[in-house]
């Protein structure tokens, strides 16, 4: 079978992962889309990349931030891969990745069987090779975790000559079995297994090596053994860890399955009734080898089940986004007296941020900008109700408090204050004058035609929190040209690489040259994004800038 390219990765919490290259070229980065995500705020949104020209796998910087690292070599130009090259992204304590085209599993159990495999009878090592070569082509080929196990615990019924063998999975205080299975590569049933597991996990509990028991029923032992009354001549049981990694490249070998362990997970039990188990020329180091392919097997399953619900996450955000972008309007005011410039740009969660014009009674325009606390699915959700109430209400000057008190009322019911919002609520009149309400939300600024800049600061409490908030609108009065711009906590809190904070200083900077809603909607933004970079931000950037021309 041709040598199927992977790359063996080292997280920076210790857990070891194996990645195919089916796919080129094949990406790496911050990015969901990247056929590699690399969990890492280090790293770039896309990163590097491995290609395949003229046959040969090569790596390129895709103009990343810390750069990419072939063998400690920082990589200038795309480079050929060859197998065992060790690739790193130049930050401390990060992803450690080896490109490899050759199966890990088949090189560390061949090489296994080679240092042992001389003081053998002849038909006992092709027996063994055989059972080795299965697991390998198993690792190889297989993608259910059960099939490869199973070859495993067959091996191992071959090499120790055994006659049944169970694989069993810890599961709080006990084990359960996952696979039984005895010498004629027949499946078992569960109560096959006569020993007790709780007596197998209390055993394991108090030593971390291999468990063995031989009983010769001639030898005059106590008839009192387990294993006797089970009618029993060996007993092995040999520990399944969850691994620490090692230096990158290198697999662990089995004496390092006892001082990596953090974690038992499980066993691998042998017994036999015939005869006593054969433990002799080398075949402890191969079980030994075979429990740690075992162990990585299923490290290896639970990492991708790890990456699978991340994934099955990441999608859900993707959908709770769009939902939420649907939200925002579609089409606003830009050619009468009354003009609107609006964007909400979604950070990599979900937020609650959403934004609202709409035209009420008399002539006059409705705004709201609001920003639900926390992130998240139910934010979103909490931000889609905000909506509707808003959507549902007549918008008239006089109506503002009550319609307040009522949304108050309505979000306490269902959120019972573990959800609130700030927002900004105006009303503009065609002659100029503005009621609005501020519950908490950044202060808008008043930018003034001729340059001054005033801040609308909060005057009543967050909707949903308090049953007893008293609500008040303030009154002030726009002359031509002037423009009022709101914005979410996303702008002010938006943060750079070395972690500081856009802050009120630049929100000002950016006003302060005073245009049109259009002008300081671009620029407020831009700002806050050209100033957080590539950097993960953790909340929306949302700016609502609208404009007062009665000349028009």
């Amino acid at each position: 079978m041709p040598a199927e390219p992977h790359l063996l990765v080292e997280h920076p919490s210790g857990g070891r992962s194996r990645h195919a290259i089916n796919h080129v070229p094949f990406e790496i980065g911050r990015q969901p889309d990247n056929q590699l995500v690399v969990r890492d705020n280090r790293i770039s949104r896309r990163h590097a990349r491995i290609s395949l020209t003229d046959g040969h796998y090569t790596i390129e910087d895709l103009e990343s931030r810390s750069g990419v690292f072939l063998n400690g070599q920082k990589l200038a130009e795309p480079a050929a891969l060859k197998s065992g090259d060790q690739i790193d992204f130049g930050v401390d304590d990060g992803y450690r990745l080896t490109f490899s085209l050759e199966s890990e599993g088949l090189a560390r159990l061949m090489g296994s069987f080679g240092e042992q495999g001389q003081a053998a009878p002849g038909a006992q090592n092709l027996a063994k090779l055989r059972s080795l070569t299965e697991v390998a082509r198993a690792l190889q080929t297989s993608l259910s975790t059960d099939d490869v196990l199973s070859a495993v615990v067959d091996a191992a019924l071959t090499i120790t000559a055994t006659e049944r063998g169970f694989l069993l999975l810890r599961q709080g205080d006990d084990l359960k079995i996952r696979i039984a299975r005895d010498c004629g590569r027949r499946a078992l049933a569960p109560e096959d297994l006569r020993v007790p597991t709780k007596l197998i996990h209390r055993a394991l509990a108090s030593r971390r090596d291999m468990l063995t028991m031989n009983f010769d029923p001639y030898s005059g032992a106590d008839p009192s053994m387990t294993v006797a009354q089970l009618e029993l001549r060996s007993v092995i049981c040999v520990p399944l860890v969850r691994l620490r990694a090692t230096s990158p490249g290198t697999a662990p070998d089995a004496t390092q399955l006892l001082d990596a362990a953090q974690d038992t997970v499980g066993v691998l039990y042998l017994d036999s009734r015939a005869a006593p188990a054969d433990l002799s020329a080398g075949n402890r180091e191969l079980l030994q080898t075979l429990a740690l392919e075992a162990s990585t097997i299923l490290e290896n399953a639970r990492l991708l089940e790890e990456e699978r619900q991340r994934q099955k996450m990441d999608e859900e955000m993707g959908i709770a986004r769009s939902i939420q972008q649907s939200l925002l309007p579609r089409v606003l005011p830009t050619d009468s007296w009354f003009t609107v410039r609006g964007s909400s740009v979604p950070a990599a969660q979900v937020g609650g941020d959403y934004f609202d014009v709409r035209p009420g009674d008399q002539g006059t325009w409705s705004i709201v900008v609001a920003d639900v606390s926390g992130k998240g699915v139910s934010s979103a959700l909490m931000a889609s109700l905000l909506q509707g109430a808003f959507v549902a209400a007549h918008h008239r000057p006089e109506l503002m408090v009550d319609h307040l008190n009522r949304v108050n009322r309505f979000l306490l019911e269902r959120m019972e204050g573990e959800k609130y919002a700030t927002l900004f609520y105006a009303i503009l009149q065609p002659d100029g004058l503005l009621h609005y309400a501020n519950t908490g939300i950044c202060p808008p600024a008043l930018v003034r035609a001729d340059g001054k800049i005033e801040r609308l600061e909060s005057n009543a409490m967050p909707l949903g929190l308090f049953d007893e908030a008293v609500y008040e609108v303030t009154t002030l009065r726009m002359e031509q040209g002037d423009v009022i711009v709101a914005f979410s906590d996303g702008v002010e809190d938006s943060r750079n690489e070395d972690g500081d904070s856009f802050g009120k200083a630049r929100i000002r900077e950016a006003l302060v040259l005073g245009g049109t809603p259009d002008e300081l909607h671009l620029r407020l933004r831009d700002a806050a994004i050209q100033f957080a970079g590539s950097a993960p931000q953790a909340d929306d950037v949302t700016v609502v800038a609208f404009g007062y021309r009665p000349s028009a």
